[in-house]
C-alpha cells in the first residue's frame, strides 16, 4: 500500500510538533515536510509533492488562504484540508471556495484528523451535511442576490440530470446515497459529478455544494416536498 504524503503548514511549531507526533505514527501516511508559513508551504509542495496540505489559515507573510488558492489552482494540485479553530469563520469558507477539500478543527481527536486525510486523500470532502449548511448559511449576507444571479448562471450549462445530482451533493449526500435517491449506478452518479466539475471548471464536491446553495437550489429542492 502506497503511504500518503502529507505536508503540514502552521506558524506554530508546537502545533506541527503535535501533528507530526500524531500523524507520523500511523502505517499509511508519511510526513513528508513541515512549513510555518502559506509561501515555505509552496516551496515545499515544489520539492516533496504531497497528496494531501493540512494547511492553517492564520499564518505571517503568505497566510493560508492565499497559498491554498495558489496550490489548487496548479495542474497537479495537491488536496488541502484546512486547520482551523471556529466552526463557520468567513476565511474559511473563502478557503473552500477557492478550492480546498475540507476543514477540521484545531481540538478535533487525532483519529478524525487521520479520518480526514485519509478521506480526502480517497478524493471525498471532510465535511458533514450540518457543517456544510452551517457554513453555507454563515456565507448569506448583502451580497446575496448577486451570488445567487451568477450561480444560476453558471449552472445552466448543466443538464437536468446534473442538476438533480449537484442538489445531491449540495446536501452533504455521499456517492451511494445519491445513487439510491436517484436510481442509478454508483459509477454513473461518479461520472455526472466529473462531468459537473468539467463543466463549472471546479475542484472538487464541496466547491458544487456552495453553488448550487448560491443559486438557491437547496431552497428549491426543499419547498418541492
Amino acid at each position: 500500500m502506497t503511504a500518503i504524503r502529507l505536508l503540514l503548514v502552521d506558524d506554530d511549531p508546537l502545533v506541527r510538533a503535535g501533528l507530526s507526533l500524531m500523524m507520523g505514527g500511523a502505517d499509511d501516511i508519511e510526513i513528508v515536510g513541515e512549513a510555518a508559513d502559506g509561501a515555505e508551504a509552496e516551496t515545499l509542495v515544489d520539492r516533496t509533492r504531497p497528496d494531501v496540505v493540512l494547511m492553517d489559515i492564520r499564518m505571517p507573510t503568505v497566510d493560508g488562504l492565499t497559498a491554498t488558492e495558489r496550490l489548487r489552482a496548479r495542474e497537479d494540485a495537491p488536496q488541502v484540508v484546512v486547520l482551523t479553530t471556529f466552526h463557520a469563520d468567513e476565511q474559511v469558507l473563502r478557503a473552500l471556495r477557492v478550492g480546498a477539500a475540507g476543514f477540521v478543527l484545531k481540538d478535533t481527536p487525532p483519529a478524525d484528523i487521520l479520518a480526514a486525510v485519509r478521506r480526502v486523500a480517497a478524493g471525498d470532502p471532510v465535511l458533514s451535511p450540518a457543517v456544510t449548511r452551517q457554513l453555507m448559511r454563515h456565507a448569506v449576507g448583502t451580497a446575496a442576490d448577486t451570488r445567487r444571479t451568477r450561480a444560476r448562471e453558471r449552472l445552466s450549462v448543466l443538464n437536468e440530470r446534473e442538476r438533480e445530482v449537484a442538489v445531491a451533493v449540495g446536501r452533504g449526500l455521499a456517492n451511494a446515497a445519491i445513487a439510491t435517491g436517484l436510481f442509478m449506478s454508483v459509477a454513473t452518479v461518479k461520472t455526472h459529478v466529473s462531468r459537473i466539475l468539467a463543466k463549472l471548471d471546479l475542484n472538487n464536491r464541496v466547491q458544487i455544494a456552495l453553488l448550487a446553495y448560491d443559486a438557491g437550489l437547496l431552497e428549491e429542492e426543499q419547498e418541492e416536498r
